[in-house]
């Protein structure tokens, strides 16, 4: 049974989201402390963390920033901060997904079960065993490392997909709601802009020039294209 820590200070929500969790099939835990949340989320003991941004002793933003140091795990941030600045940070910093309050219960599980899924078939990806190349660039499904020049560079889970996803299919044009779907699979109802976040991102950390890039190309009007 999959287990899922809810940091959350708002009572009413983090029980709302473990009902919702447990009678989905799913073991919840919550903690209404950052700190103490902090310590469970890299205890190793949790598949998932739903996580608010903001907590008394550790704000969500450093919560994700430790757990990002430590595990790959998907992280879903719910919260009633809902600026596109807010989603931008929370993403960028390592994020899976972010969910603004109030939300939909049936969209919330629905979140819960795509991260799941995707982590899931990352995780035995790793049983083929094979390395990708393209002009520099160099992705180890096995270990899931990416190497750029032969220097080791570290992406969020999100961004490995996307990237492994594009590096497999080279020369393929990908609309943003293709490539969310392939990521994140039909259960997912989030925002496109996600995908842009999320491109933005790889580019700065795999791209001699951000702004001019080499490997993921923008097609203006269309989508994006791995130029190999």
């Amino acid at each position: 049974m999959k287990k899922v820590l809810i940091i959350e200070d708002d009572l009413d929500i983090a029980e709302l989201e473990k009902d919702y969790l447990q009678l989905n099939g799913y073991q919840a835990e919550i903690v209404h402390d950052g700190a103490d949340g902090l310590k469970m989320a890299v205890s190793g003991r949790f598949d998932i963390v739903v996580v608010d941004l903001m907590l008394p002793g550790k704000n969500g933003y450093e919560i994700i920033r430790e757990i990002r140091k430590k595990l790959e795990i998907p992280v879903i941030v719910v919260s009633a901060k809902s600026e596109d600045i807010d989603k931008i940070r929370g993403l960028d910093i390592g994020a899976d997904d972010y969910l603004t309050k109030p939300f939909s219960p049936a969209e919330f599980m629905a979140r819960i079960k795509s991260h799941l899924k995707r982590y899931e078939r990352l995780k035995g990806s790793a049983d083929n065993h094979e390395t990708i190349l393209h002009k520099g660039l160099e992705i180890n499904t096995a270990s899931h490392q990416v190497f750029v020049n032969s220097k080791e560079v570290q992406l969020t889970t999100k961004e490995y997909e996307i990237l492994v996803f594009m590096a497999s299919h080279p020369n393929t044009v990908f609309t943003k709601e293709r490539l969310m779907d392939a990521i994140w699979g039909d259960e997912y109802y989030g925002d496109t802009a996600t995908i842009a976040v999320h491109i933005q991102k790889i580019r700065k950390k795999i791209e001699s020039d951000p702004a001019n890039p080499a490997y993921i190309e923008t097609l203006w009007g269309t989508g994006y294209r791995f130029n190999p």
